[in-house]
Formats: C-alpha cells, sequence, structure tokens
C-alpha cells in the first residue's frame, strides 16, 4: 500500500531545554466510576514520554479528553480524579486546574515547577475543541514552548488538540506515538507472511472500509462475532435470530467476492455456541454446522472454529486483531474470544508479531488471563488504527507533519 510520506519530529530529536514549559496531548479517557479508575492502561502508555520530560526538567501540561460531555461542563467526566493516579505513576509532583484554557490556567501553568506536571481539565467541556478551533487551540498553547502529541487514539480526529495547535508551538511526537506508528506501519506496508487478521465485533457496517483494505495484503481473513452472522446470510446460510445487518448483506458479498479474486482465505464460523435468549444462566447448545436453527441466536464460535481458526493464527507470522468472537462479558459466551487471545500469544510466542486494537479486544484479553506483554503491541486507539489500517491519512499526524 502507498502511503503519503509525513514529516513527523520525534520528541527526543527536539531540544527541550530545562525550564522549558512543555504541552502534552494524552489520551486519558479511560473508564472511570466512582473516582476510580479500573484500567489505568492509557496512563500508563505515557509513562515513557512524561518520564524523558521529567527528566529534562521540563514543566509539563497534560491536556486530554473523558467521555462525551458535548462541550459542557459535566463533573461526571471530570479529569481531577486522574490526578493521583498520574502522580503515582509519574513519580512526579501533580497538580489539577479547572479549566484548560483562560487566566485560571495561565496561572496554574507560571506556578510549575521543573519536572512538576500539572492535568488541565476536560478538553470537551469547550465546544470548540471538537471544531478544531483555532483560537481556542492558541489558548492552548497560550504559555507553552513546545507541543508533544502522544495521544494515538484521538489523532483521527481533525480537533482544535490534534489539529490547530501545531500552528502556534513547534510540534514532536512522543514515544507511545513512535510505537504505535512503528507497529502499525508493519502491519500495512510491510508484513511478514503468513499475515492473518481476525475481524470480529457486532457491525459490518463499523469494519466494511477496513476488510476490503485488509484483503489488498491479507493471505487469510478471520470473521467472528456478530457481524459474521450478516456474511453467512450473504451465503444463504440460516441464522436463526442471530444479529444480522440486512442493509449490508450486500456489501458483505462484495467482500466475500474480493476475497476470492484476491486469493485470500476467507474463514467464518463453521459452528457455533446458541441460545433462545441472551442471559447468563441461558442454556447453551453447539450447532453442527455453519447454520444456526430457526429460534436461536448465535452468541459466540464454538470448539470446531476454534480449532480451525486456531490453526491458522498458529501458522501466522503477522497478526492483526480487531474484535472479539462472542458476547465475551457474560462468561458462559467467552470461551471462543479468550481461546483465539491465548492461540495469538502462542503464535507471538512462536515468533509472530501480533497487533491488537480496540477497546473490546484488549479487554477481552486481560479477562481471558493473556498478559499484555505476551502481545506484540496493543494498540490504545481502537478507532485510530482501523483508520490507519485502512490507509486514511489521520488528521493529527498531517497537522504535525505540515507544521515540520
Amino acid at each position: 500500500m502507498t502511503r503519503p510520506v509525513l514529516k513527523l519530529k520525534r520528541v527526543q530529536d527536539t531540544n527541550i531545554e530545562k525550564g522549558s514549559t512543555v504541552l502534552v496531548r494524552v489520551d486519558y479517557n479511560v473508564p472511570l466510576k466512582d473516582g476510580k479508575v479500573s484500567d489505568d492502561t492509557r496512563i500508563r502508555e505515557t509513562e515513557k514520554t512524561i518520564k524523558y520530560l521529567i527528566d529534562k526538567k521540563a514543566r509539563i501540561v497534560l491536556i486530554a479528553h473523558l467521555g462525551r460531555p458535548k462541550g459542557k461542563v459535566d463533573p461526571k467526566y471530570s479529569l481531577e480524579p486522574l490526578r493521583s493516579y498520574v502522580e503515582n505513576i509519574m513519580g512526579a509532583k501533580t497538580y489539577f486546574c479547572s479549566d484548560c484554557v483562560g487566566d485560571v490556567a495561565r496561572e496554574a501553568k507560571s506556578r510549575l515547577g521543573d519536572g512538576e506536571i500539572l492535568l488541565c481539565e476536560n478538553l470537551r467541556f469547550h465546544p470548540e475543541e471538537e471544531k478544531n478551533d483555532e483560537s481556542f487551540a492558541k489558548q492552548l498553547a497560550d504559555g507553552c514552548n513546545y507541543f508533544v502529541q502522544d495521544a494515538f487514539g484521538a489523532i483521527h480526529r481533525a480537533h482544535s488538540s490534534t489539529s490547530a495547535i501545531t500552528k502556534y508551538l513547534p510540534s514532536s511526537i512522543g514515544f507511545l506515538l513512535q510505537k504505535e506508528l512503528e507497529y502499525l506501519d508493519k502491519i500495512v506496508t510491510s508484513p511478514q507472511r503468513p499475515f492473518v487478521a481476525i475481524i470480529g465485533g457486532a457491525k459490518v457496517s463499523d469494519k466494511i472500509d477496513v476488510l476490503l483494505s485488509l484483503l489488498d495484503s491479507v493471505d487469510v481473513l478471520i470473521i467472528g462475532g456478530a457481524m459474521a452472522y450478516t456474511f453467512l446470510k450473504a451465503q444463504d446460510v440460516n441464522t436463526g435470530k442471530s444479529l444480522v445487518e440486512d442493509d449490508k448483506v450486500e456489501e458483505a458479498k462484495k467482500i466475500i467476492l474480493k476475497a476470492f479474486k484476491n486469493n485470500v482465505e476467507l474463514l467464518l464460523p463453521a459452528d457455533h455456541i446458541v441460545v433462545k435468549e441472551i442471559k447468563e444462566d441461558a442454556k447453551t447448545e453447539t450447532t453442527q454446522s455453519m447454520a444456526v436453527p430457526d429460534d436461536y441466536i448465535g452468541v459466540d464460535i464454538g470448539e470446531r472454529s476454534i480449532a480451525i481458526f486456531g490453526e491458522k493464527i498458529l501458522m501466522a507470522k503477522t497478526i492483526f486483531w480487531n474484535g472479539p468472537m462472542g458476547i465475551f462479558e457474560m462468561p458462559p459466551f467467552s470461551n471462543g474470544t479468550f481461546s483465539i487471545a491465548k492461540k495469538v500469544a502462542e503464535a507471538t510466542k512462536n515468533g509472530a508479531i501480533s497487533v491488537i486494537g480496540g477497546g473490546d479486544t484488549i479487554n477481552a484479553l486481560k479477562k481471558s488471563g493473556v498478559k499484555p506483554e505476551e502481545i506484540s503491541h496493543c494498540s490504545t486507539g481502537g478507532g485510530a488504527s482501523l483508520e490507519f489500517v485502512e490507509g486514511k491519512l489521520l488528521p493529527g499526524l498531517e497537522a504535525l507533519s505540515k507544521s515540520n
């Protein structure tokens, strides 16, 4: 795949002086309930960049978003509970500012000491952020000397903190973003073969473009999850009461045809775990074929599918996985997804390069007992990683390239 050449400056190639104020865009869109972070992975992933700046005796200003407050102040989306997590992980004095722009932010920045951190309030409390407003970006840049982009999960959006900001400060990319691009670029431009892609989840509509793009580079495409039923219906296989996107059946047929023309082995579930009602204590049955009986709902892949998919995964040299194989959140329907996670980890141990993307997929990985370090790379940006693999030029990367 031919991609535009991007001119991206790395933070380690930037001459950041002691006492400089560095604005860092991070992706701290973490699960938060009752003031507690249930998964601090995204905070920990920025540790290398932030500690590098601490060692440089820089004054670090962190900006991020949380949830979708729709341009209004909403206490349940406040970043304040994250302050203590940042301080503990980074090992540096960390302050919280009740806004990301204006007099209060300007004053808080001016009070920072060398090697200290300021975590600013949710960017999306301001409607200007998602409008890529330049005057808002200029306010974010106020009092800062450099900008470091380390929020891979946000760079597929043209927002003030990902795009317009690069017009006002010398800009570079942090270590997390460098790692994301390194692994995803291997998937897109020079995958070792055989290259196996595993795509699951609920909806075909979310992944049509990435499926079409992958068919230009993969050797094997495995499709699971609820989206598989749309593909089965496209081949006139009975799907019972399983989730099917009827308006995407024709698109599924096009994908199947392209796989055939490109000599890509496209695998769909050979059997299914089925129930009459989706609930934790539902009685499960296993089909003996690809077909789902009338009055039944497919909720997971069966043992035959696990064996067939697993064989292909274990022979792979490159693996890209996005989307679970079933409703893994419910224990009776988790075996398929967890088994695939273990096969990907085994293949990685045997030398394959594995990249996993998407919040559900990474959540499933952790629940399966597989440790993130058993995978080559767990991407922090689900939508961004899919769009990158599709071949799209991500607005945040384009803005950084133009600024350099």
